[in-house]
């Protein structure tokens, strides 16, 4: 066994075709849109990449026949993403790990790059376990005895800083416990090195002091060796870990006899003549029928670390072979799994009752009466007073979800039912620049609609485009993201559609890819300052995925 798969056990029970969610509200397939953005190209092959957004660091298992990945959530609460899949290319969002970020105080005000890092996703002793570094603050873990939950708070194993991208290893053969992690340089001073520990076998603490098992200074060429994970195989310790940077590195693969080495490496996937820069940092995964697939990210500027995946085999020299000997497949067979319907992540939503799609996350902890429950249909976000109303990049009451990587529309309808001057509310995108477009109650009582906007070095917005009078208090709102994310908006006051400013090109933060967000603001002061009410959100693809057939020639690395 690979140290990654799992025979079905317990209390996890499969979760079959159209997935039931954890409040019973959301379907595989959510609104219009989703089915569009899927990689699935219907003729038993897939495109890369398999999740078109900014999942970033991915790591995944099995479980009996269920797959899960997690991701990097960084600042974002709720944080530690749980999608599912069958196939292994039509995935869904089946809910969060970690509820709000530790320590709480840390995360009242959005850290947008700071908090979860590459986190390792692992099943063992029937629980599902999580294991993270926060690099500001230590290594953590959580589990739970199922994919739905519930979690355990987040435990923190190991304190320091700059510990970062942490895996651990229960070895079945011998009944030890093992850990590996990164270290992050900003913090530490650190980089280029993996260390290892021992740990307790309940996975509450390490017993060792930790002890430099790989120097990438060391090996000629290589530099930021970062996120390892952490395997068994064939009788060799294995650390699959990435190095050479984000946007230009590469896969590296390391093995020993003993966990705490000697190890030799090998790199194992590279971007060669393709045009996937940087194809790295991932993990391991196998198929009960013997195939073996590997998922890693490619950075894409302002989409944040799409996901793709990999064919993989074992070489007779008993190194694995990942991509096509070696590079990424564009398009390629699926896995030998069931056929799956058509599926991924959500990114429509009613907002029934008020509430909102588990797609949605907050730019930090959230607070009581942030978003209110209702009767009807509509998300209704208080305008919550701050000094920092000029600035949506220092608000945690953003609620954001990925920007779709493929050119997509974007729709929203909001309702200004805040009577405080200088309450605000829109619909933004939002990175280390920001544009957003929405409502804005004036001092003499009136309401105009607003487009603004700041460069990635300014400290509050500015306009856009000249404000216009919104006498209904209402207005539809859109953008229309084209190649690059380049981002186009408008509006409707009820005439029709009419565009507004001039072109917005979005930025990612520094690891974070660009986000859409929906918020309320009011300025500092006393009081409830009312709100604002969103609905029919939708996001659909501007372009569809044909068929492929005339690639696969060039993909043509079959699974072991």
């Amino acid at each position: 066994m690979s140290g990654q798969d799992t025979p079905l056990r317990g209390q996890e029970k499969p979760l079959r075709g159209q997935e039931k969610d954890l409040g019973g509200r959301e379907k595989a397939l959510s609104g219009q849109g989703a089915p569009a953005f899927t990689s699935d190209l219907g003729d038993g092959t897939y495109r890369n990449p398999v999740l078109n957004a900014d999942w970033s660091d991915p790591d995944l298992l099995r479980v009996g026949d269920d797959y899960y990945l997690t991701a990097s959530s960084f600042g974002r609460a709720p944080g530690l993403p749980l999608l599912h899949s069958r196939d292994l290319v039509n995935w869904t969002l089946v809910g969060h790990a970690l509820q709000r970020l530790e320590p709480a105080r840390e995360f009242r005000k959005p850290r947008h790059d700071c908090g979860v890092w590459a986190p390792s996703l692992r099943h063992h002793d029937d629980r599902f376990w999580i294991f993270w570094g926060d690099p500001d603050h230590g290594i953590y873990q959580v589990n739970a005895p199922g994919i739905r939950g519930p979690w355990t708070r987040p435990h923190l194993i190991k304190a320091g800083r700059g510990l970062i991208d942490a895996c651990p290893l229960w070895d079945e053969d011998t009944g030890e416990a093992y850990l590996v992690h990164g270290w992050a340089r900003s913090r530490s001073g650190i980089k280029n090195r993996l260390t290892g520990h021992r740990m307790r076998p309940d996975g509450t603490g390490l017993l060792d002091e930790g002890k430099l098992i790989v120097d990438g200074d060391r090996i000629p060429g290589w530099f930021t060796l970062e996120g390892p994970k952490l395997y068994r195989h064939d009788g060799w310790f294995w650390i699959f870990a990435p190095a050479g940077g984000v946007e230009t590195g590469w896969q590296g693969a390391f093995r020993s006899r003993g966990f705490f080495g000697p190890y030799e490496e090998r790199v194992v996937l590279e971007q060669g003549d393709t045009d996937v820069n940087g194809p790295h940092q991932g993990g391991w995964v196998s198929t009960p029928s013997g195939e073996h697939w590997f998922a890693h990210f490619q950075q894409k500027g302002a989409y944040g670390r799409v996901v793709h995946l990999q064919p993989m085999r074992w070489g007779k020299d008993g190194w694995p072979v990942i991509g096509d000997e070696g590079t990424p497949v564009a398009v390629h067979r699926k896995p030998d799994l069931p056929r799956q319907p058509l599926s991924a992540p959500a990114t429509d939503d009613d907002f029934p009752g008020g509430r909102f799609g588990r797609q949605w996350q907050w730019t930090a902890n959230p607070q009581d009466g942030w978003a209110t429950q209702h009767s009807g249909d509509g998300l209704r976000l208080a305008c919550v007073r701050s000094a920092d109303a000029h600035d949506p990049r220092k608000l945690p009451s953003v609620l954001t979800q990925r920007l779709p990587g493929a050119p997509c529309t974007v729709e929203v309808e909001l309702r200004l039912d805040a009577e405080e001057p200088g309450a605000r509310a829109g619909l933004a995108v939002l990175g280390d620049a920001f544009s957003w477009i929405g409502l804005e109650r004036g001092a003499d009582g009136t309401v105009h609609l607003v487009h603004r906007f700041a460069e990635s070095v300014a400290e509050r917005e500015r306009d856009a485009a000249h404000p216009r009078m919104a006498p209904e208090g209402r207005v539809r709102l859109r953008i229309e993201a084209g190649t690059g994310a380049r981002c186009r908006f408008s509006y409707d006051l009820g005439g029709g559609w009419e565009p507004s400013g001039q072109v917005f090109a979005a930025t990612p933060w520094r690891w974070v890819g660009a986000l859409l967000g929906l918020f309320g603001v009011a300025p500092s002061g006393g009081g409830h300052a009312g709100s604002a009410t969103f609905t029919r959100f939708r996001i659909t693809a501007r372009e569809a995925v044909g068929s492929a057939a005339d690639e696969i020639a060039r993909s043509t690395a079959p699974p072991a």
